[in-house]
């Protein structure tokens, strides 16, 4: 049992880690659009396009086909409380972080939206019961602290869209537990294609008050790709959400930023000064040091009970 566990933690691990460097991609296609095309717009272009992905591959691997042992439907599967909940999470939480992104530095909203890990870990003690050490706590607190010495936030842009941001990632973090709570049952590709459909939808009602600007065929090349990387990141992060426990997988949403400064370097040619070096290291060391203390106790619970 115990090494099950710590075989989904290093699964989670691995799934989150690469869900945040596809993610991290597909933020830096939707930056380079959003200069020329409304923040709703590109959204909307970008989900239709996640959709049509994700219906294609439901119907390649079957998982539109009624479930043989329950006998339910997908649509029934989808419209259980609990993923419609999450899905109205997910899609009011991506609305809201994007929007106050458009108002404020990247850094600043980046900084507020690596917190949470912390967010997760508190409904996770709170729903899950689980037990976090002070050490555990530490290592996360050093963790944000890395955090902050890379994105180097200046202090002017707090301000009522950075707390706008925070609540975009608190609801991420709502989002990310509940899709630890949903039925084994349900495939990661029907809850994949749900959280597409909603964010889809909703930019779609409000664009509605934005009105439309025909997109040029750059834009709708970086948007297509773009959902697919979007697709990909849902389907990891789904994965690694159902894996391990929480307070040990979620601090390495960290990894985004050091996929984002590698990007930065390759693409922009930025490269990290000496502050943002040592956050990395805070970062990495932090995360690192906090699944080294979760799988010593792991051991050490299963040397002292063995069945």
């Amino acid at each position: 049992m115990h090494e099950a566990g710590a075989a989904g933690n290093r699964s989670g691990i691995v799934d989150l880690s690469f869900a945040m460097a596809l993610f991290i991609v597909n933020d830096a296609l939707v930056k380079l659009v959003s200069e020329s095309l409304p923040g709703l717009q590109l959204i909307f272009i970008r989900g239709t396009f996640a959709c049509m992905l994700m219906l294609a591959l439901c119907a390649a691997t079957g998982a539109f086909k009624p479930d043989g042992a329950l006998g339910h439907w997908p649509a029934r599967q989808l419209t259980q409380p609990k993923v419609l909940i999450r899905c109205t999470l997910d899609a009011t939480a991506s609305l809201i972080y994007l929007t106050a992104m458009f108002h404020m530095p990247l850094a600043n909203a980046t900084a507020i939206n690596m917190a949470s890990p912390l967010f997760i870990t508190l409904i996770a003690i709170r729903l899950f019961k689980e037990s976090v050490s002070l050490a555990q706590w530490l290592a996360i607190g050093v963790g944000f602290v890395g955090v902050l010495l890379i994105v180097q936030p200046a202090a002017s842009g707090f301000n009522a869209w950075a707390l706008m941001c925070l609540a975009g990632t608190v609801l991420h973090a709502g989002r990310d537990v509940m899709t630890r709570v949903l039925p084994g049952s349900i495939p990661a590709l029907l809850i994949t294609l749900s959280t597409v459909i909603a964010v889809t939808l909703l930019s779609g009602v409000l664009m509605l008050f934005q009105g439309w600007q025909s997109p040029s065929g750059r834009q709708i090349a970086l948007l297509a790709a773009a959902g697919v990387l979007l697709s990909g990141g849902y389907f990891f992060l789904t994965r690694a959400m159902r894996k391990g426990q929480m307070s040990v997988v979620a601090p390495f949403r960290y990894s985004g930023l050091l996929f984002a400064i590698a990007l930065g370097w390759l693409v922009w040619g930025e490269i990290p000064n000496a502050m943002a070096f040592s956050g990395i290291v805070l970062m990495v060391g932090a995360g690192l040091y906090m699944l080294r203390v979760r799988q010593a106790a792991a051991a050490q619970t299963f040397i002292q009970n063995p069945d």
